[in-house]
């Protein structure tokens, strides 16, 4: 009996072993999915198709990792906002693209799309530390730019998207204007336990209760709720209350940890949002939550002669002035609640 029992035990340690070798090789692929199943890596259609104005831009990574991706103006003579949209995990940026039509109509905005390493057509393979560079490379781009506003670069990021740019707007607060963050985790350390829920036991975010043994080993734990408490610039949190992939309550515990330090948080969730088509089922109302949140936070300031002058207003604008006049450059603080 006593055998029996030690072969148990060698066997269940055994299989822990093998299982969190597999775990600490294969990551990596757990993480990120550049490929969608039974679909072919290379973009299904490109910009063109949908009638877009756009060039490929190549970039490189501080590393030297070859980075593809797309520039979508709205117009020749538009020089809207322009938005710095991170995608959702899996498969690449060609997947987006009626979501970003549909954005610049409705926005009046320049879309950046960026392939991240080992997504589409750029080279290298995805990970935290690598992907990070990638974000910062492609903001480096847009600042270079000289057919567009670069006051009024936006950052976008819609589930690990929003991870990414988390880390962008706090490592850039004086050259990104604002973050929207949807349907965006607390962690992968929190996923890794809704995912695979033996994983609770041992690995976990900031706000797991668990033992959390094993978060020395994860490569890409994305963070989330420590970075976006360091994140100055205004914030809005878009959630689909369906989500069947993100648990909700991840979006609310974000704006809560970031409402603590940042008076300029929107919190808006949508009823039946589920968490690829809240664009679509949040209607207009999901459209005009978005403009209203530009036109505070990345308004248009009409160009004024050298009599004008530039001053901080009490309550945290930068205002110009110009006679009676007055533009403001940043919208007052708020941090209004909204729900369906």
């Amino acid at each position: 009996m006593v055998g029996l029992l030690k072969v148990l035990c060698y066997g269940a340690g055994g299989i822990a072993v093998v299982g969190l070798a597999a775990l600490v090789a294969l990551q990596e692929r757990l993480v990120y999915v550049p490929v969608l199943p039974g679909v072919a890596r290379a973009y299904p259609i490109t910009p063109d198709r949908l009638r877009l104005l756009y060039e490929n831009v190549w970039l490189r990574a501080a590393d030297g990792v070859r980075l593809h991706s797309w520039f979508i103006r709205h117009s020749p003579t538009c020089r809207g906002p322009t938005i710095l949209f991170f995608q959702e995990n899996a498969g690449n940026i060609a997947h987006r693209l009626d979501f970003v039509r549909l954005m610049m109509q409705r926005l009046q905005c320049n879309v950046f799309m960026l392939s991240y390493r080992g997504y589409g057509e750029s080279d290298g393979s995805p990970s935290q530390k690598g992907i990070t560079d990638d974000a910062q490379a492609a903001l480096d781009h847009l600042l270079q730019r000289k057919d567009i506003d670069t006051t009024r670069i936006v950052v976008f990021g819609r589930s690990l998207g929003g991870a990414v740019g988390a880390v962008l707007a706090k490592n850039n607060p004086g050259k990104v204007s604002a973050l929207i963050l949807e349907n965006t985790f607390t962690s992968i350390l929190d996923m890794a336990g809704i995912m695979l829920p033996f994983l609770r036991w041992f690995i976990g975010g900031s706000s797991s209760k668990g033992p959390k043994l094993l978060n020395c080993v994860v490569r890409s734990p994305w963070s989330t709720l420590d970075i976006i408490a360091e994140v100055k610039q205004p914030i809005l949190f878009l959630s689909g209350l369906q989500d069947e992939l993100v648990p909700p309550s991840h979006m609310r515990l974000l704006y809560d940890k970031a409402s603590e330090h940042n008076r300029n948080c929107r919190f808006v969730d949508f009823l039946s949002g589920m968490h690829m088509d809240t664009w679509v089922s949040g209607g207009d109302r999901y459209w005009r939550t978005i403009q209203l949140f530009l036109d505070q936070y990345a308004p248009e300031v009409q160009s004024c002669d050298a009599s004008c002058k530039s001053e901080i207003a009490d309550n945290g604008c930068v205002r110009l002035e110009r006679g009676s006049g007055l533009v403001t450059r940043r919208g007052k603080r708020s941090n209004k609640l909204v729900h369906n």
